[in-house]
């Protein structure tokens, strides 16, 4: 069996002309030309046919609190088994974990291969309650994701989604329904703020965060607030006034601090007064779960 032949089949994707494919996971729906990677530099096309060039081949393996994915209100004070793999599908020139979102896979071949055996297998080794898909962007290696959340969930394991919420209808049906709770990054409140610095839209992620609600799992929502481009007051309310109107106030919302990071260096560090101003904020409108982060 060739290198090619070892590598696992995508999903969600159709054949175009020329050996080309239209990849359709997330809402950028790439087509790639073959021999050619997705904008998420984890899927490829090879000879007409699309690859998922992350399945089984984690980047990051670690045991964390699950406080630290944030989740504040599941499964509190346990381990979670975290794992995660090179590439991304959003373009955040503030990204604060860019070495692995923005890495590649060269030789994927090369790799140890983790099948989803073993990694539900070590998690229960080092006594953990869940398996946290975390680190970079699960999406892009939402089959590796899904094998694993069924496997874990008959060893009575939890799962844990660490997410920008950038994927389309089609593919959340199909992951979504294997995840116990989520995390969910809301990077800013406006579309603006998605084109410009993430090179994205917002709405997908809206549509996405109130379909996991609509599931009746587990939600939490993080914002990291980067000053003079998403804290103001203004635009914090507009953010409050979606959860209200469209899930509740009972969500966890966590509220993180900024750092220079990746491209971006034009806003200073988040001052702790911003994000104490933010939770006052939330809690006069009757948000009571608001938690601030990297304080």
């Amino acid at each position: 069996m060739s290198n090619h032949e070892r590598l696992h089949p995508a999903r969600w994707w159709d054949a175009l002309e020329n050996h080309k494919v239209k990849c359709s996971l997330c809402p950028r729906e790439c087509v790639i030309a073959a021999g050619a990677f997705g904008f998420c530099s984890a899927r490829k096309n090879i000879d007409g046919e699309l690859k998922s060039i992350a399945y089984g081949r984690p980047v990051s393996l670690q045991v964390d609190p699950i406080e630290k994915k944030p989740l504040a209100r599941f499964l509190s004070g346990t381990s979670t088994f975290s794992l995660g793999t090179f590439g991304c599908n959003l373009n955040c020139c503030f990204c604060q974990n860019s070495s692995i979102s923005r890495g590649h896979y060269e030789e994927a071949e090369k790799q140890r291969f983790f099948p989803p055996d073993t990694v539900v297998q070590m998690a229960l080794e080092y006594k953990c309650h869940s398996i946290a898909f975390t680190y970079n962007e699960p999406t892009i290696f939402a089959e590796y994701a899904i094998d694993i959340a069924e496997k874990a969930h008959r060893q009575g394991l939890a799962t844990v989604l660490v997410s920008n919420g950038y994927i389309t209808p089609g593919a959340a049906a199909d992951l979504y329904p294997h995840i116990d709770a989520a995390n969910i990054d809301m990077k800013g409140f406006s579309e603006d703020f998605y084109r410009e610095m993430c090179g994205a839209s917002l709405q997908p992620v809206l549509d996405a965060i109130k379909y996991f609600y609509n599931l009746g799992r587990h939600l939490e929502i993080t914002n990291l607030v980067i000053p003079g481009k998403n804290d103001s007051v203004e635009m914090i309310d507009l953010w409050l006034d979606w959860v209200e109107n469209n899930l509740d106030k009972d969500i966890p919302l966590h509220f993180s601090a900024f750092h220079p990071a990746h491209k971006y260096n034009a806003s200073t560090r988040t001052p702790r007064e911003t994000l104490f101003r933010i939770k006052t904020q939330a809690n006069s409108r009757g948000f009571n779960s608001v938690f601030l982060g990297n304080i």
